[in-house]
């Protein structure tokens, strides 16, 4: 019998620092979380304080002397950088270390090869890692085994980097091809909603703040959730029915993270566009978490790069049975509220909020139906806001709130 294991992979985490504004130890912080989530061990940590990061080697060279005799020490099988790298320092760094050389943006795209579970989601991560490894072809076409791929090599693989550049830009370009199609599709979708009327909420946050907690906890979704980073990948959409009859459509997007891959945004664009034909945005923010501010500011970031303007927005402070003392405040956002997805504290008032911003954008309509108008009734109980409906001698008398689309279609 012959008993097989999987290889655990013990990695050192290198950073360079190039201010005292830098968060250095938090951004490592979250490296070895990812790298975690990827499957490594992190075994130690090296940080070399400098004016600004060295163009061929990313350290310097006493550094990379001291970082080669850490990692015989340890007995690491890899370095992972918290910055991206270019080619000639990736090249560089493997050539004096002989180990496997890998930066956040690899580790990135490594843990997104492992999530993805839709055709859209695999589509996305395999053109974006192409994109990573089309830009590091350039002078080691005869090596490109030095890449090493990822923790494990997931995704494409060995057989990906063994192409050369001419067959990687012809899978990118039947790649995007196919991605052309599922954003026309998604497209279609889109305007399918906006012509039913139904109002869409996308659920936006940093990674592993809680959206799918809250999203199945909202509408029973049944969506994957851990505590781990990008625990889920492919967005998911799902109908909320309130008590009044308004029904809206909640859309998880990819969760956020500090130094999101730009291959990555571009990848997952149409996914990401959710959020930007959403009518509401719904932030969710870890609160118990103490870099919580800053996860806050790389969202908006990410959201003002898609170009996301003008939709009111709740912030949903999570996890506030875990949350410290300290007042969390959100300046951006037009409304607050504090939850807990898992417990369920806090649900109704999100609710009640969702239902304000949503009649805010409604006209109040209030007339008599007669008795043959009731289907206009059943489009105001589903797209708006059903205030009361009493039954008198010329018909049905009703007062709600109702989106400007099907305003004439039931004044």
């Amino acid at each position: 019998m012959i008993e097989t294991k999987e290889i655990v992979e013990n990695v050192i985490l290198v950073a360079v620092c190039t201010g005292d504004n830098d968060d250095t130890m938090k951004s490592l912080d979250e490296l070895e979380e990812l790298a975690a989530t990827a499957g490594a061990v992190t075994v130690d940590r090296i940080v070399q304080n400098r004016e600004k990061i060295h163009p061929g080697t990313y350290l310097g060279k006493g550094k990379i002397d001291e970082l080669e005799a850490a990692i015989y020490q340890h007995g690491a099988t890899g370095i992972i950088c918290d910055d991206e790298l270019s080619p000639a320092q990736m090249a560089n760094l493997s050539d004096a270390l002989n180990v496997k050389v890998m930066d956040r943006t690899l580790l990135i795209l490594d843990i997104f090869a492992a999530r993805a579970m839709s055709g859209e989601g695999k589509i996305q991560v395999e053109l974006a890692q192409l994109r990573y490894r089309a830009n590091r072809l350039v002078g080691i076409r005869s090596s490109l085994s030095r890449l090493g791929g990822g923790i494990g090599t997931r995704g494409p693989g060995e057989t990906k980097l063994e192409m050369d550049r001419r067959l990687i830009h012809e899978r990118i370009g039947l790649l995007k091809g196919q991605l052309k199609e599922v954003e026309t599709h998604r497209e279609l979708t889109r305007n399918q909603r906006k012509r039913n009327g139904i109002p869409v909420v996308a659920i936006v946050g940093y990674t592993n703040a809680g959206k799918s907690t809250l999203l199945n906890t909202l509408t029973d979704a049944d969506v994957l959730s851990e505590n781990m980073l990008f625990a889920t990948l492919d967005p998911t959409t799902r109908n909320l029915e309130f008590e009044s009859g308004q029904q809206v459509l909640m859309t998880d997007t990819v969760g956020f993270i500090n130094k999101l891959p730009h291959q990555l945004i571009e990848a997952f664009k149409s996914t990401l566009e959710e959020a930007v034909y959403a009518d509401i945005i719904l932030h969710v923010v870890d609160s118990s978490n103490p870099q919580c501010d800053l996860q806050m500011h790389t969202v908006y970031e990410t959201l003002d790069k898609l170009g996301v303007k003008n939709q009111p927005v709740i912030t949903a402070f999570n996890k506030c049975d875990l949350e410290a003392s300290e007042i969390i405040k959100d300046f951006r956002a037009d409304y607050t509220v504090r939850i807990s997805a898992k417990t369920g504290e806090g649900i109704d008032g999100l609710k009640d909020t969702i239902e304000t911003v949503l009649r805010s954008s409604k006209i109040y309509l209030e007339r008599v139906f007669g008795y043959d108008e009731a289907g206009k009734i059943a489009i105001i109980r589903k797209y708006g806001q059903l205030l009361s409906e009493n039954y008198v001698a010329e018909g049905i008398e009703v007062k709600a709130y109702v989106p400007i689309e099907i305003y004439n279609n039931v004044k």
